[in-house]
């Protein structure tokens, strides 16, 4: 239990029964692994298990006897992953958004920092128990054992894909949080709320995915009356949980000024979104249509001369997809002039200027199979 009872009916006596350690969990996992698992993967399987997720015994038991049951054409080691998380995965439905991630590492186009960022992110999830407990962190650290990261840029940019693509990396849950079932009008319910929101996801097998995170990590005000002291109640909750925190959670935002300091300090990790140049988004446009997209050949570098973000370049290329498929015969083939007049729309759709001299028709040259 949380917390004992305010009133004994009758004498008795409380005792506190934890969740077993980490080292705990980690020799559990290893005598569990040993009739599912080659020999040789016991140990390494069994300190990635322990240092991601916080199961007590019977959970632990009960992740191998479902992969032991489970009909997934996957490796052993693998199922008891995916069982782990599965076990993981109903105590937050409630509370936020699941992403089916399907990005790769293929799709994003950043800069070499901003990736190796996400690369080093990914690192210090697998490589957790090594640094905290053979280490010997964890007996120096109370908080901060988790990882908090920031994405910051532009709308578009690509943040929420690279949250899809750490997610599908880590082979992780992928939560988006629900601001409308989390933020409450009523005092104190707000917080609540946050603390089911953390402590569902502290049995680790989920990102939390803090979409707009200004909204609730927003700076603190002076207090002038009762609205703005439970106002700052809010986030000084939040940026204890956070720090206390020991998953992977990954706040989005597109106006980083507006986030309190405070919360700054206690990110781990802050990458930055630039908006795409022109040689990136020739990149995306290589990467906008799908593969089995029939389509002409395309002049991409013209294409990428439009300032326009990645999210609205991919909006773009399936605007068209749409209008080559909705031609009644024919060959329906995505071309040039369908591209660009769906470029048109969407600069009108944006309120950005249109030079027409950049719409101008030209040669077309059809791909050869």
């Amino acid at each position: 239990l949380r917390e004992p009872p305010l009133r004994q009916i009758e004498a008795s006596i409380a005792f506190e029964v934890n969740k077993p350690t980490t080292q705990e969990q980690r020799t559990a996992w290893t005598e569990t692994l040993k009739d599912v698992l080659p020999a040789e993967d016991v140990d390494s399987n069994a300190k990635l298990l322990a240092g991601q997720f916080n199961f007590n015994l019977h959970d632990i038991r009960n992740s191998a006897a479902q992969a032991m049951h489970s009909q997934v054409q996957e490796t052993m080691a693998d199922k008891v992953w995916d069982a782990c998380c599965n076990l993981t995965r109903p105590r937050l439905d409630q509370l936020a958004q699941r992403i089916e991630p399907k990005a790769t590492w293929n799709e994003l186009v950043l800069p070499a920092e901003a990736l190796g960022l996400l690369h080093q992110i990914a690192a210090q999830v697998r490589g957790r128990y090594q640094v905290y407990e053979d280490w010997g962190y964890a007996k120096t650290m109370t908080r901060g054992l988790g990882i908090s990261a920031l994405f910051a840029g532009e709308s578009g940019t690509g943040k929420t894909m690279a949250a899809e693509v750490l997610a599908n990396e880590l082979r992780m849950a992928l939560y988006r949080i629900d601001l409308s079932s989390v933020v409450s009008k009523y005092i104190g319910e707000t917080e609540k709320n946050l603390r089911k929101l953390f402590d569902a996801a502290e049995q680790g097998g989920a990102i939390l995915f803090f979409d707009e995170a200004d909204a609730l990590f927003g700076k603190r005000s002076e207090v002038k009356d009762s609205h703005d002291r439970y106002a700052n109640i809010e986030i000084n909750y939040l940026l204890q949980r956070m720090e206390s925190f020991s998953g992977l959670a990954i706040l989005a935002t597109n106006m980083k000024s507006s986030l309190d300091q405070a919360f700054m300090r206690r990110l781990r990790f802050i990458v930055n979104f630039p908006f795409p140049g022109v040689a990136e988004r020739t990149q995306i446009w290589q990467k906008a249509l799908a593969p089995e997209v029939p389509h002409d050949e395309l002049d991409y570098e013209r294409l990428a001369r439009f300032n326009l973000s990645g999210g609205n370049i991919h909006s773009i290329a399936l605007n068209a997809a749409f209008t080559a498929a909705q031609r009644a015969e024919g060959d329906k083939s995505v071309t040039m002039p369908v591209l660009l007049s769906a470029t048109r729309s969407e600069l009108r759709k944006l309120d950005k200027q249109i030079n027409e001299a950049d719409f101008r028709a030209v040669q077309i040259t059809k791909v050869t199979a």
